[in-house]
């Protein structure tokens, strides 16, 4: 290798530590275009209808707003309530427990009283796991307010870009080579409608997830079922682990009223998980995006250990986008090219070295179809 060579290498590396080392700001600034992109596309709808840029952007951010609100006006005034009530009936639940225990253990032979689990002892041994999970509420506070300024910066982030998303497409098509920006621009294009795909569809698996959980939890007879359905609906979001994580308060909920509950609530969220994964999926997302399960799977463990929960989240448009850059530059451009390429060249060699035909037929000729007949001794090696 030559210097320039050794230079390039060496440019290479630290452009990929940086964007190592940046990599949660560049998944922040992905949140951001993911939202202005959904905001910008329901802007254009409302402007076919006549109404203005200006206004069908409020009119956008408006709803946004709207929903945000709303879902945490629906989500935290019950919760917190029953975390109240959850923590006073916990220790009820275990003293109850633990007499039932007392009871067995008179009834059973002496020889499995030892294999029965003692509350008491659990207790003790979970004690300094809750007294260091106490003593970190300031990191958690402070992970809090984190969190909160890394919403922010998206928000901001987000309307930046939804107020002139021309200027900033313009920009990072100018980061390529000159001769392969229209390119670019056409992918741009499909990443654009492969993420409005994935939002409709998305938004109708939220819906009726959300509907069916309200209805079964409301049959039930759980408290905060309106609360639990909408988070339920929100955790659809994330595949194969969302509906696990949701299942997890709405047991705890179902624990307050009858042990029984606890068990019908796990069936319900089995028997919606079962209709979603056989069903929904299959009709509306992949109508609107094709990604194999088991791409899927992979992308959200990617994206979780390298980037944490907010990976996670956005681990199904991260595939998706990436899977549109690879399916046209790798494979489209570069791969399904190379042997053509090869090829073109290798008949370009052979021509230009054949007796009998005039030097600057390739230059007058660029179409190898119309290339003059070759003998066949002019192909054999010279001695």
């Amino acid at each position: 290798m030559n210097l320039g060579q050794w230079i390039g290498l060496i440019a290479i590396l630290l452009s990929l530590y940086i964007l190592w080392q940046i990599r949660e700001v560049l998944l922040l600034m992905f949140a951001a275009v993911v939202l202005a992109t959904t905001l910008n596309r329901l802007a254009k709808r409302f402007q076919r209808l006549g109404m203005r840029r200006g206004f069908a952007v409020l009119l956008s951010v408006a709803i946004f707003l709207a929903g945000v609100v709303g879902f945490f006006w629906l989500i935290v005034p019950p919760f917190a309530q029953q975390f109240q009530e959850l923590t006073n009936q916990v220790p009820k639940g275990f003293g109850r427990f633990n007499t039932w225990l007392d009871a067995l253990r008179t009834r059973i032979p002496s020889q499995l009283v030892p294999y029965i689990p003692d509350i008491n002892s659990l207790i003790q041994q979970v004690q300094p796991f809750v007294n260091r999970l106490l003593g970190n509420s300031f990191a958690f506070v402070s992970g809090s307010l984190e969190v909160v300024l890394k919403i922010l910066l998206v928000l901001v982030l987000t309307g930046m870009m939804l107020a002139d998303p021309l200027a900033y497409r313009k920009v990072f098509v100018r980061l390529f080579p000159s001769f392969y920006r229209r390119r670019v621009d056409g992918i741009l294009d499909k990443c654009e409608v492969s993420l409005e795909g994935w939002i409709t569809g998305a938004f109708i698996a939220i819906c009726v997830v959300g509907l069916m959980s309200l209805i079964g939890l409301s049959i039930l007879g759980i408290k905060a079922a309106l609360a639990l359905a909408v988070l339920a609906g929100f955790f659809n979001l994330i595949p194969n682990l969302g509906p696990t994580i949701s299942v997890i308060p709405a047991i705890a909920i179902a624990f307050l009223d009858e042990p029984w509950k606890v068990v019908a609530v796990l069936i319900l969220y089995v028997i919606i998980q079962q209709v979603e994964s056989n069903f929904i999926t299959p009709i509306v997302m992949a109508q609107q995006v094709s990604l194999l399960p088991a791409i899927t799977l992979i992308a959200q463990l990617f994206f979780v250990t390298f980037f944490g929960f907010l990976g996670l989240f956005l681990a199904l448009p991260l595939t998706v986008v990436a899977k549109i850059w690879l399916q046209e530059v790798l494979i489209k451009d570069v791969l399904d090219e190379w042997g053509n390429n090869h090829q073109q060249e290798t008949e370009l060699v052979i021509v230009s070295k054949s007796p009998g035909v005039d030097d600057n037929w390739t230059a007058e000729n660029p179409d190898i179809n119309e290339k003059p007949s070759i003998d066949n001794d002019v192909l054999k090696p010279e001695n």
